[in-house]
């Protein structure tokens, strides 16, 4: 075989073990063994971490879960608690809508938009939790999506319009999720710990499967649960900072001004409860699954097919073009010191997407073409997929390129920086049979960047 083949070879090898190393991940870092790790019911207690909830000492049972994951988190509960699930009443917001028990109402939430289910789950879950007392207990299941699947402006009159409008426009900015999120809890009336304080003085526990930064679980689903670390203040700064304003529907972008005409303060914007507020006196949490699962299922199937495994998770957050640039670089680095070099890196990367762009893709589809472009004659593989198994608006987890995808676009007559201009990349990616299709998984554990050099 000639130096050329070899080279081929070895692409192709690595495409194999880069898919391999993801869906093992995803394998591994299953909601369904974990809360069997986590949560047990027995001698009529419901045990979380050691902490005991004798059920015979509340009233009500209640059951709210939003997100992605929340019909999987909810049959896993459920199926836990055995005998005991017939007390849990409740609300299931998810991808499907399953009531999943008879006591138990289910909405299909929007995503990346609110729907009108959306708007509909959070007038009920507001209006159950309200009627809670000091003798119920309520549980929390969150996942990632659930900022979308959820939804009810504090401003009385927004329509749902406006309301997916501002989502997409968060979306689009380019802000970091964290940013994102600080925003959205300043509009809804049911993030940013509104949820624990409608459910407030009830016994609250919110069982978390995180698609956020570690330590910022505030930001999952854009907290709803948890006291608020982001202010009035900070969502000024933010709007300013990513042209909010400009982009957000008018009587939306009004309320981001921080003084009004009259140079006078805007008070339409209301303040999150925060940690040491006394809505959270009862409130407990416990992280199920988070991207450093994920992450290091990834490490132990790389490291069987005989990679050195280095994982770098700098650039979460950061533009899609400066990780792609930051990650190649990385792997070349690391390629000079060895052989069968592995680069492994969780979180989520940003793309602004302009005004008027009709393409089809996501971030992780984007952002490998882009490295496509960077890895051009090269023998690197690169992939990048969502744990959820969607990506963007497209019906693809993410997608795999290696140092031939520029070449083979090109005969395609299709050129790499054609769909990127267009943010487009779902439509070349399919085109060459480069795009990773596996479905919703039930799961939401942020996206995974897969690396690999020879």
């Amino acid at each position: 075989m000639g130096a050329d083949g070899k080279v081929l070879a070895d692409m192709h090898t690595a495409r194999e073990d880069a898919l391999e190393i993801f869906l093992h991940a995803l394998k591994a870092s299953r909601v369904e063994p974990a809360m069997e790790r986590c949560v047990h019911f027995r001698d009529g207690a419901m045990e979380i971490d050691g902490r005991r909830y004798r059920l015979s000492d509340y009233e009500r049972l209640v059951l709210v879960a939003l997100g992605k994951a929340a019909e999987t988190m909810t049959s896993a509960f459920l199926r836990q608690a055995g005998s005991s699930a017939e007390r849990f009443e409740g609300i299931v917001v998810g991808p499907v809508g399953a009531a999943l028990s008879p006591r138990l109402r289910g909405y299909c939430g929007g995503h990346p938009s609110p729907n009108e289910a959306s708007v509909a789950a959070a007038a009920d879950i507001l209006q159950m939790l309200e009627s809670l007392t000091e003798r119920d207990l309520v549980v929390f299941l969150v996942s990632g999506g659930g900022s979308a699947m959820v939804e009810g402006f504090l401003q009385p009159g927004v329509s749902l319009a406006t309301m997916a409008a501002t989502h997409r426009a968060l979306v689009e900015s380019g802000a970091p999720i964290a940013a994102m999120n600080a925003v959205r809890k300043h509009l809804s009336a049911v993030k940013g710990g509104r949820l624990a304080a409608a459910a407030a003085p009830a016994e609250q526990v919110t069982i978390l499967v995180s698609d956020v930064p570690a330590g910022e679980l505030d930001a999952l689903s854009s907290g709803p649960t948890m006291p608020d670390r982001s202010t009035v203040e900070d969502v000024y700064r933010i709007a300013k900072e990513f042209g909010l304003t400009e982009l957000l529907p008018a009587d939306v972008a009004a309320q981001l001004e921080e003084r009004s005409l009259s140079k006078t303060p805007n008070e339409t914007l209301k303040e999150t409860p925060k940690p040491g507020d006394a809505v959270f006196a009862r409130s407990h949490w416990r992280v199920l699954l988070d991207s450093t699962t994920l992450e290091r299922a990834a490490a132990e199937r790389a490291a069987e097919l005989g990679w050195h495994v280095e994982i770098d998770d700098a650039c979460d957050d950061w533009s899609a073009e400066r990780a792609a640039a930051y990650l190649v670089e990385r792997v070349r680095e690391m390629r000079r010191e060895r052989e069968r070099v592995c680069l492994l890196a969780a979180g989520e990367v940003t793309v602004q997407v302009p005004g008027g762009a009709t393409g089809k893709g996501g971030r992780n589809q984007h952002f490998a073409l882009l490295c496509s472009q960077l890895i051009a004659g090269e023998a690197m593989t690169v992939l990048s997929g969502g744990s959820d198994g969607i990506d963007g608006n497209s019906d693809a987890a993410g997608a795999i390129v290696d140092g031939a995808t520029v070449e083979r676009a090109e005969a395609a007559k299709f050129p790499v920086a054609t769909a990127l201009a267009e943010f487009d990349a779902y439509s070349l990616l399919t085109l060459l049979g480069d795009t990773i299709k596996i479905g919703a998984t039930g799961n939401n554990l942020r996206d995974l960047r897969i690396l690999l050099a020879p």
